[in-house]
């Protein structure tokens, strides 16, 4: 199996789970291809991000949706559409737990893979 994180960047955002605020959100898009198949989600992991260091990422504020699952392998055209939708399907996830990202404050660059 091949795992690939096509998308991820860390956003300001702010959540609260299990009684503690966070005020980070690691948002990802990855693709899973296995034996001809594929697989896209998006997910959204709020952490504490306490200060400008603190990137310690914790996982019980994570949520993903699955996006594409189909035959065939990685497609940049495929995988530009799905970009493009990024923002509105993690804005989703982000409200179904009562969170919400700050797209215009990125706290690293963004990674591509």
């Amino acid at each position: 199996m091949a795992e690939i994180d096509v998308y991820q960047r860390y956003y300001e955002g702010e959540c609260t789970v299990n009684g503690r605020d966070r005020h980070g959100v690691d948002v990802k898009l990855t693709s899973i291809s296995e034996q001809g198949l594929i697989q896209y989600k998006v997910s959204v992991n709020f952490f504490p991000h306490d200060d400008e260091t603190d990137f310690a990422v914790s996982y019980d504020g994570y949520c993903e949706t699955v996006i594409f699952e189909g035959k065939g392998r990685r497609s940049k055209k495929r995988e530009e559409g799905f970009l493009e939708e990024l923002q509105e399907k993690t804005d989703t996830l982000a409200e179904s737990m009562a969170g919400k990202i700050y797209w215009d404050k990125p706290l690293r660059p963004e990674r591509r893979g």
